[in-house]
């Protein structure tokens, strides 16, 4: 006695139209709350680079030519 093969996936790996049913009630509520994650990491990363942009650096003391490392001797 063969157990059922129970999936929702056909023998090609499709989508079965029971799995395209089942997922239908959520397909708006996924696409809506998808947008919102993107909307708010796109909105910290502009934030962020629009805050970075307004620091100044000319107070920073920039060295001429660069340290040289110590001599390690043995």
């Amino acid at each position: 006695m063969a157990i059922p093969r129970s999936s929702y996936y056909d023998k090609n790996y499709r989508q079965a139209p029971a799995l395209i049913r089942a997922r239908q009630p959520y397909l708006v509520k996924n696409i809506v709350t998808g947008a919102a994650i993107f909307s708010f990491a796109i909105g910290v990363y502009a934030f962020t680079i629009r805050a970075v942009a307004q620091d100044e650096f000319e107070d920073v003391k920039v060295p001429d030519h660069p340290a040289r490392p110590p001599n390690a001797s043995a």
